[in-house]
């Protein structure tokens, strides 16, 4: 493909952040059909799958080619500060991680149901810059690569935040469209990510680097812990090697 434009750069990024956003949606649509909402070891395996991608990508779509481009230094600095940054955002933003808390609707559970959705949103954040650093190196593979990634794992957790909502007492067709604006944050991250690399491109092996350490927390910190929660630690970890190998055979077919 020819050299991408930077114009070219923040349309794609955009586009294709605002397409694995959307995900969240498509994930959340087949509870419409669920005479029953699933369990935790099939949540768990979904979101084992996601994790598996989601580290996958992390690898081969950041880490490498910053190691590549920019060397050892460059990319370890880069991975402490995206970690720390996501670090920060976590300790001073109330929120509920994926799937702990009371069983049974309440009051109470109803506000941690809603902390669950703004940690879903909050870390989809992260994922929108990964895809939009991508293309922001004019590397159309690299950005499509994250994107795909990124798309596949939101499809998971767009059934956890509509079960999830479901659960407490709201309608299918509401819970689908809180999970569908829960990816929305996907496209600013993705403008945000393209920006900065085009802004300062000779920077781009330093914020590769930045948005791997942003992943590599979202899924030790979100989403392992609670794959582990509920006693299918095996279903959860096979499930995650699934989910490394499906990416890592994408990643290397395209």
């Amino acid at each position: 493909m020819h050299e991408m434009t930077r114009a070219e750069i923040w349309l794609y990024g955009v586009l294709a952040s605002s397409l694995a956003g959307a995900a969240t949606g498509l994930g959340a649509f087949p509870v419409f059909f669920f005479k029953k909402l699933p369990g935790h070891r099939l949540m768990d395996s979904m979101l084992g799958f996601a994790a598996g991608v989601m580290l996958a990508a992390t690898i081969f779509s950041l880490i490498i080619p910053a190691i590549e481009i920019g060397g050892l230094f460059i990319t370890v600095l880069g991975v402490i500060v995206g970690a720390f940054v996501i670090e920060l955002i976590d300790r001073f933003t109330p929120h509920q991680h994926f799937q702990k808390g009371h069983e049974g609707p309440s009051a109470k559970m109803l506000k941690k149901i809603w902390l669950f959705v703004i940690a879903i949103t909050l870390h989809n954040f992260p994922e929108g810059i990964s895809v939009g650093v991508g293309y922001g190196g004019g590397d159309f593979a690299m950005g499509t690569s994250l994107a795909v990634a990124i798309g596949l794992q939101n499809v998971p957790e767009g059934t956890a935040v509509a079960a999830s909502l479901i659960k407490v007492g709201y309608k299918p067709s509401r819970a689908i469209l809180y999970s569908f604006l829960t990816g929305l944050v996907e496209p600013i991250g993705g403008l945000l990510g393209a920006t900065m690399v085009v802004i300062a491109e000779p920077a781009l092996p330093f914020f590769l680097a930045l948005a791997a350490g942003a992943m590599l927390y979202v899924i030790s910190d979100e989403i392992i812990p609670e794959t582990h929660a509920h006693g299918f630690e095996s279903a959860a970890t096979f499930s995650l090697l699934a989910g490394f190998l499906v990416m890592m055979i994408l990643d290397n077919i395209f």
